[in-house]
């Protein structure tokens, strides 16, 4: 349901916001829009993104997302510029999504980013400050100490977005995922926690 300014609002509480972006939980009310943003990208994500575009696929991807301990999902909504101090209110607007798969604790305590914008979200930054919101929760309430993002190594949008949050390139590895019927090659970036400042 739209709020009184014609914007939809959220399902879900916000987990940490930005300027420009909030980030909250998958939710079933979520199905229509997110198949709908990622027909619409088709496109701009083929042939490195492969997001669920139709209601019962998107189901199952929330479900797990939600039930899976070694997974956290993360849909980056867009905010609305208003105010002059450039504060902006949420329009919840889905922009893309960042998710943590992979979660290992004890000695290890890592993760592996999957992530995507959407097509009308591309290019404007929206994900840079979302990337810095989900380190933050990684690195702070989850307790995380590293996380890793593998890449195909034409795929320069995305290795722009984690250099520029400070990933680093560990390395490469021939045929590491099965994509779109086939075994790719990826580059290994990541990145750890900041160290605890001295006492």
């Amino acid at each position: 349901m739209p709020d009184p300014n014609g914007h939809p609002t959220p399902t879900a509480p916000y987990l940490a916001e930005g300027p420009r972006t909030a980030l909250r939980r998958f939710t079933e009310a979520d199905a229509a829009e997110f198949t709908a943003r990622a027909r619409e990208s088709r496109a701009h994500h083929r042939p490195w993104l492969f997001p669920p575009e139709r209601t019962g696929t998107y189901a199952a991807y929330a479900d797990t997302l939600a039930r899976d301990p070694a997974r956290e999902g993360f849909l980056v909504c867009e905010r609305s510029e208003s105010g002059a101090d450039g504060e902006g209110d949420p329009d919840g607007a889905i922009a893309g999504f960042i998710n943590i798969n992979n979660i290992v604790l004890g000695g290890f305590r890592s993760g592996t980013l999957g992530y995507g914008a959407f097509a009308h979200a591309a290019g404007r930054g929206l994900m840079g400050e979302a990337l810095g919101l989900v380190m933050d929760l990684a690195f702070g309430p989850l307790g995380l100490h590293r996380l890793e993002a593998n890449i195909q190594p034409g795929n320069a949008a995305s290795i722009a977005l984690v250099r520029r949050a400070g990933f680093r390139l560990e390395g490469f590895s021939p045929d590491f995922l099965h994509i779109d019927g086939a075994w790719r090659d990826h580059e290994r970036w990541a990145i750890t926690a900041p160290a605890a400042p001295a006492a």
